[in-house]
């Protein structure tokens, strides 16, 4: 089992979705509160463990086999964004999408909204 926390367009609803959608959904889920949430030119977003002084982040978890990782998830993924280690709220750690380092200044910080969905909720 490895559990990989979405936060964006992986989530149900979202572009890249049909590459976890024949994968269990484990349920919605919350980082623990310690992540900014960045905005990639509107198309995705991007999250960064900041330690103290960051909030939560709402998302879905998945169950999806690393061959799937490998072979459909991550070949579609921006460069922007790389596979790392997410804390969620219930104490988890589970895999996730990353804002890369060099990325971490160049981005809309949209932490304030809590999540992607509500972020682009208030574009329309």
């Amino acid at each position: 089992m490895t559990e990989l926390f979405l936060n964006g367009e992986g989530m149900r609803g979202g572009a890249v979705h049909p590459n976890v959608a024949a994968h269990p959904f484990l349920g919605e889920a919350s980082t623990a509160a310690r992540y900014r949430f960045f905005s990639v030119r509107d198309e995705f977003p991007g999250l960064v463990d900041v330690g103290p002084g960051g909030g939560a982040v709402r998302g879905e978890v998945y169950d999806v086999p690393l061959r799937v990782l490998l072979e459909r998830f991550l070949p579609d993924e921006p460069p922007e964004l790389e596979l790392g280690v997410v804390e969620l709220a219930d104490g988890r750690v589970v895999l996730g999408m990353i804002l890369r380092p060099q990325e971490r200044e160049r981005h809309r910080d949209i932490t304030a909204y809590g999540g992607w969905r509500a972020y682009r909720n208030q574009l329309e």
